[in-house]
């Protein structure tokens, strides 16, 4: 790998996987930019529009509509009637991790990045998942819930991030041949599974 080249890894993850937890354990290794919902303000920014539009529709696509717009969409600076489709906000946050993934290493989680930098050097795409039970245990751990409702938090989550991947990339959300990695975290731990793909990072790359 060229020393020029920035290392771009990109992370998909089942709810309740670890993947944030990982995600920020690799940016700390690889001295990378840690994106999550961090990219909602820079999308807002280099848009013009409110971060609470791009929070409302974060990783969501209409399951009945392929295309929508909101009747009133706010500016940074006010409120105004207009028409915006889900597809232009996706394009603004796509021109935001382009710009991210431009400065140096980076760490993306979730919102198609994946696809997004498909043609940029030395990305790397990894999908995390983990069992259903540690994935509700993780839940229960943080919510006031029952375990049949942290499975139907998961389940739900997971839909609207798998039909909002689907939409816009053309692939499929955490099946293997969409990305260059998958791994159980349930099977070595969020630490050791961490350490993993840091090293498959590494023998890919050369480092």
């Amino acid at each position: 790998m060229e020393s020029n080249q920035h290392i771009i890894i990109c992370i998909g993850r089942q709810q309740g996987s670890g993947g944030h937890e990982i995600a920020r354990m690799l940016a700390k290794d690889f001295n990378a930019k840690y994106y999550d919902k961090e990219l909602l303000n820079l999308a807002a920014k280099e848009s013009g529009f409110a971060e609470k539009v791009f929070e409302e529709y974060d990783e969501r696509k209409g399951f009945l509509k392929s295309l929508f717009s909101l009747q009133t969409t706010y500016l940074s600076g006010g409120i105004y009637h207009s028409k915006i489709s889900q597809e232009s906000l996706f394009q603004f946050q796509s021109d935001a991790i382009r710009k991210a993934a431009a400065e140096g290493n980076c760490v993306f989680v979730g919102r198609c990045a994946d696809y997004i930098l498909r043609d940029m050097p030395n990305v790397v795409s990894v999908f995390i998942s983990a069992s259903i039970r540690d994935r509700i245990e993780k839940i229960l751990a943080c919510k006031d819930v029952t375990p049949q409702e942290a499975k139907r938090m998961i389940l739900e989550a997971e839909g609207r991030r798998a039909s909002y991947y689907n939409f816009f990339t053309g692939k499929k959300w955490g099946v293997a041949e969409s990305y260059d990695l998958c791994v159980n975290s349930s099977v070595l731990g969020v630490s050791e599974t961490e350490k993993l793909i840091t090293g498959f990072i590494r023998k890919r790359f050369g480092l």
